[in-house]
């Protein structure tokens, strides 16, 4: 089976790829992880996007979409993917179209915006060591402290209101209509993000048997 899983920043779709992942056997395919495996790896589209990203540039459609060809293209893709983060524009969509990929089914999980924001800008994460906290659903026994080390927990630049409203407001106006794209296949098809992640795993299993 060959997924997509849409939602915005925040939504939780690279939990759910993961769980759908080690349920179907089948690889979760991340946009970020996949450039960062390309450059460490050195491939021709790896260097490629290198060359863009030390000009502090974006990587090009064109060389992102190598990059997933040259993913898709490996054994572990034969019996199916979950693709996490790609495609993220219609032109990305129409480009996975032309490699002659065929997806049997797109979930977009959905989860409000006044959510989304709560959700990620209350993430602390420890400096010293990495671990997560959040000021809602994960404290830590010492404020602004962590429990694994007791260095001081910072918020990450990503989780900062400004920029999250950011990324959301992105979200809306490049990926969203692929909603619509999809919809138009019939392969769409809608999760209401909960608060448990077993909840929205259990809703998502069951669009995928739908």
């Amino acid at each position: 089976m060959n997924l997509i899983l849409l939602g915005a920043p925040g939504a939780g779709k690279g939990t759910q790829a993961e769980i759908i992942s080690r349920r179907c056997s089948i690889p979760a395919v991340s946009t970020g992880n996949i450039i960062r495996e390309a450059l460490a790896n050195g491939t021709q589209m790896g260097l490629k996007a290198k060359a863009f990203i030390d000009a502090g540039q974006l990587v090009p459609d064109d060389v992102v979409i190598g990059i997933i060809k040259e993913r898709l293209a490996r054994d572990d893709c034969r019996n199916g993917f979950i693709l996490d983060g790609f495609p993220r524009t219609i032109p990305q969509a129409e480009a996975l179209d032309a490699m002659g990929v065929a997806i049997d089914k797109v979930i977009s999980i959905e989860v409000e915006d006044e959510r989304i924001a709560r959700r990620m800008s209350g993430r602390r994460v420890c400096k010293a060591c990495g671990a997560s906290y959040h000021l809602e659903y994960k404290k830590p026994a010492q404020e602004n402290k962590c429990d694994a080390c007791g260095a001081e927990l910072i918020q990450r630049k990503d989780d900062h209101p400004d920029t999250v409203l950011d990324r959301l407001r992105v979200y809306h106006e490049q990926t969203e209509p692929l909603k619509d794209y999809y919809a138009g296949k019939g392969i769409l098809r809608t999760v209401i993000g909960q608060e448990e992640v077993a909840d929205t795993t259990a809703l998502t299993l069951k669009a995928l048997e739908e």
